[in-house]
């Protein structure tokens, strides 16, 4: 399994052409408490760098963009129940949704976990 980020601090696990998505970390805790996500249901087909679901916290709404474009398999039904899963664990059991890759070659130009790391760094 190879994870990947984007500059809009979503990761993205990837293996074969399935795909788990979530929130970085660092976009947690920018975000601050999260009461609320709405996450697509199975079936949607999302597009790279498009919306594909909604974080709310106490702070704002956030949009989160799909990393590559895919079908949905399957929503975190979890994260209904507890949004603050977004908090504790937004890279393990706090993730938003399972895809299948339409297009693996979008995969390139995401960034590694060294070169997100430094990208933080940077902000």
């Amino acid at each position: 399994m190879t994870t990947y980020f984007t500059k809009d601090h979503e990761w993205i696990s990837v293996e074969g052409d399935s795909a788990t998505v979530g929130i970085t970390d660092y976009a947690q805790a920018q975000l601050g408490d999260v009461v609320f996500v709405e996450v697509p249901p199975a079936g949607t087909a999302v597009a790279k760098g498009k919306e594909a679901a909604v974080v709310e916290s106490v702070k704002a709404a956030s949009d989160v963009y799909a990393p590559v474009s895919g079908t949905v398999t399957e929503a975190n039904a979890a994260l209904e129940a507890d949004p603050a899963l977004v908090n504790t664990a937004p890279e393990a059991d706090g993730w938003f949704f399972k895809l299948t890759l339409s297009d693996p070659g979008e995969l390139e130009g995401l960034m590694d976990d060294t070169a997100y790391k430094a990208f933080v760094a940077g902000l």
